[in-house]
């Protein structure tokens, strides 16, 4: 018995048919936020790696700084410009002791890190959602599939596979449609976070570093 997949969605239940539409929303959703959050890492690695081949070539900090000042376009660059603005302010203010300026800086730069993350992770929560809920709204529609067979069956008095079958379909094709949203959410939710948390783990490295540099600085001028 030949099925072919729009005749088996149009012939199913209307609430497998919800099911189904709804899965192929979120399995699109899926693939967009897969795109659009790949290019945004391989974009952030790639400003990342350029920025600190410019810190680490031995410019001028103040000239790095105007550079950047008016609008950084990468986080590392935005770190950096938060906690060169926090040094400015205190030594342009004529501020009479240097004790709480380290601590400010590293405040400033944390806040900075945290709003960096939580950029990144925006709409992974999508990814987790339809990873863990898929198989189990797929499920759903393998319940309303099956129970459409056994009506099939009541009210025609016949189990022939001519009467079963086409239940079932439908009820398969809702489990491998969940499933084909919830695979690749997982993954790429998994990769994501991974990706995230690598990024994080640099920032906080670029983060000591640069600390310990204006730490050095600060004791020079105390």
């Amino acid at each position: 018995m030949n099925l072919p997949l729009f005749d088996l969605f149009w012939e199913a239940h209307w609430l497998v048919k919800a099911v189904i539409l709804g899965l192929t929303a979120c399995s699109v959703w899926v693939w967009a936020i897969a795109i659009d959050k790949t290019l945004l890492f391989s974009r952030t690695r790639k400003a990342a790696d350029r920025f600190e081949q410019a810190f680490w070539s031995g410019q001028s900090l103040e000239d790095l700084y105007k550079s950047l000042a008016a609008k950084p376009s990468h986080a590392t660059g935005a770190l950096f410009v938060a906690a060169m603005r926090e040094w400015k302010r205190s030594f342009e203010g004529h501020a009479r002791t240097l004790s709480g300026l380290q601590m400010r800086i590293e405040k400033v730069m944390d806040v900075a890190i945290a709003r960096e993350v939580e950029h990144m992770e925006r709409r992974l929560l999508v990814l987790a959602s339809v990873g863990s809920a898929g198989p189990f709204i797929g499920l759903f529609g393998t319940v309303c599939g099956i129970m459409t067979s056994f009506q099939s069956i009541a009210a025609s008095k016949n189990t022939s596979l001519a009467v079963v079958a086409p239940g079932i379909a439908e009820a398969l094709f809702a489990t491998a449609i969940g499933l084909v949203a919830a695979i690749p959410a997982t993954i790429f939710y998994n990769k994501f976070i991974t990706e995230v948390n690598r990024h994080a783990q640099r920032l906080e490295g670029f983060a000591d570093e640069f600390t310990a540099i204006l730490s050095r600085q600060i004791d020079e001028r105390s």
